[in-house]
């Protein structure tokens, strides 16, 4: 058994902005440093820490963490549409293992992801069939949050489970982050009709969609010009998690709380709860080594983008 990690920014904006020619290639040379990684790591397995964004999870019933047992894209974004290679048994194995390392968590035979969780299977895969994937679901835009705590033990008891594994090279992606706060609605503040979408906004039309995604495009053109009333992005805030998450030592970020979070890096910072949960992951099975580290604050993406690449250092 051996575990290797990536972490990386998604951004719905990748095919639909266009940020300098500089920046454009700086991403890309990222993605490929990762990519190369993990052609020559060659995965066996593939557990993805992913979020949603009201495409696959909603509010009539919200968990704070859900393994699919089976999982399908549903294609926001131009990404792939349709079932993902979950190897089910083991996605089992690994529910049972959790729950009896006390961590409640849902399960879903029929889970449905979107860009949050496809784009990093794509862009370091090549598709998402062509490795078994098992899909951890990590909430991230809807309050109430779980501290980050329960994040870095969900991480450790899955983690367990990887290292109990043998002839398995196991690939943790966390996906999503660092700071952005993108135009989602919030319950507290959305209008009936957003509220509709928040609570079961599933398989809209195509129409329905477009307009959805076109109002987030709109917002990023704003952003990169100065005039969009959204929250700024917060390099510092960026690049000192990325540093504890390189250091091995995740126990300060126990003391982040979800308020605080929201307030310095904006209301989608809570993403970076898939980053911590596949660092802790990988510690778990041992002492790893950050190989790559990549960040840039880009408005036209509405990202803080960071991509992180390790490994078990056994």
């Amino acid at each position: 058994m051996t575990v290797a990690l990536v972490t990386m920014s998604h951004s719905p904006l990748l095919e639909y902005a266009d940020p300098p020619a500089e920046v454009k290639d700086a991403v890309q040379g990222a993605f490929s440093a990762a990519r190369t990684f993990v052609r020559e790591y060659d995965p066996t397995l593939v557990v993805s820490f992913a979020p949603d964004h009201y495409n696959g999870f909603f509010y009539d019933l919200m968990p704070p963490f859900c393994i699919g047992y089976e999982a399908l894209g549903v294609g926001d974004y131009g990404t792939a549409e349709g079932p993902l290679n979950v190897p089910t048994r083991r996605a089992e194995e690994l529910a049972q293992w959790v729950a009896e390392h006390d961590i409640d968590v849902a399960v879903s035979r029929r889970m449905e992801v979107d860009h949050g969780a496809i784009q990093p299977l794509e862009i370091l895969l090549g598709g998402i069939g062509t490795v078994p994937t098992i899909p951890v679901f990590v909430n991230g835009v809807a309050k109430p949050f779980v501290r980050m705590r329960r994040v870095r033990q969900l991480g450790e008891a899955i983690g367990g489970y990887l290292a109990s594994l043998e002839n398995e090279r196991i690939l943790v992606i966390g996906s999503g982050g660092l700071s952005h706060d993108p135009p989602v609605p919030q319950w507290a503040t959305a209008d009936d009709a957003a509220r509709a979408l928040l609570l079961n906004g599933r398989h809209p039309t195509a129409a329905a969609r477009d307009a959805r995604q076109q109002r987030v495009i709109d917002t990023a053109k704003a952003f990169a010009a100065g005039t969009a009333p959204i929250q700024d992005l917060n390099p510092d805030w960026d690049t000192a998690l990325m540093a504890t998450l390189s250091s091995g030592d995740l126990s300060p970020i126990d003391a982040m709380t979800p308020e605080q979070m929201a307030k310095d890096a904006g209301n989608s910072a809570h993403e970076v709860r898939t980053w911590v949960a596949a660092f802790a992951a990988l510690g778990a099975a041992g002492p790893y080594d950050v190989t790559y580290s990549f960040y840039r604050p880009i408005k036209e993406y509405i990202a803080g983008f960071g991509v992180m690449v390790a490994r078990t250092a056994v």
